[in-house]
């Protein structure tokens, strides 16, 4: 009688599933999820934003200038819908924001238009303040074109998180961050 599991049939079994996580979007995105770490904090930091002046369209929110949150903690995320890794860390980014969102400025930049964004957010249940930049950033968050990129900023000014890629931002580590820096601001 031949055997129903080989070492050569088990090989193929784990390939093809790991494949199938690796191509598949929605499980990608969960395996992103499930491998995301806290980013890390820059407590020596001496990067500072000199230049707040920004001008940023709401796309689901009233436009504003960066100006207006000098002096406060911000958390900014430039991300796509059509971004893996930026859709795969928005589940947690959605539970920090409903958690902090009145003692944090939360800024979302998108180059995408309101009705693909809308969708988005409607299929996943996202109410995240997200804006069209209308004139450059800051120069410091210029520095990558890569996505997702998230910046702590404290009321001083200084990046605390510079974080390209992925990251876990409901974690205890980003929690306790926050709580600090709003402490710190008063």
């Amino acid at each position: 009688m031949k055997k129903l599991f080989t070492k050569n049939r088990i090989s193929n079994i784990i390939f093809i599933i790991a494949l199938a996580v690796l191509l598949y979007p929605p499980s990608r995105e969960w395996f992103m999820r499930q491998i995301a770490f806290s980013p890390s904090i820059n407590n020596d930091s001496t990067l500072v934003i000199e230049d707040y002046n920004w001008n940023l369209q709401g796309l689901n929110t009233e436009d504003v200038n960066f100006t207006e949150f000098k002096d406060k903690v911000i958390f900014v995320n430039f991300w796509a819908t059509w971004c893996p890794p930026c859709r795969a860390e928005m589940p947690m980014i959605q539970k920090l924001y409903n958690d902090y969102k009145d003692k944090v400025v939360f800024i979302f930049v998108t180059t995408e238009n309101w009705p693909t964004v809308e969708s988005f957010f409607i299929k996943n249940n996202y109410n995240l303040p997200t804006y069209n930049s209308i004139s450059n950033p800051p120069e410091y968050f210029t520095k990558t074109n890569s996505i997702p990129a998230t910046y702590v900023i404290d009321s001083k000014g200084t990046i605390v998180i510079d974080k390209v890629g992925s990251a876990d931002w409901n974690g205890k580590k980003v929690r306790e961050l926050l709580d600090n820096k709003i402490q710190e601001s008063k």
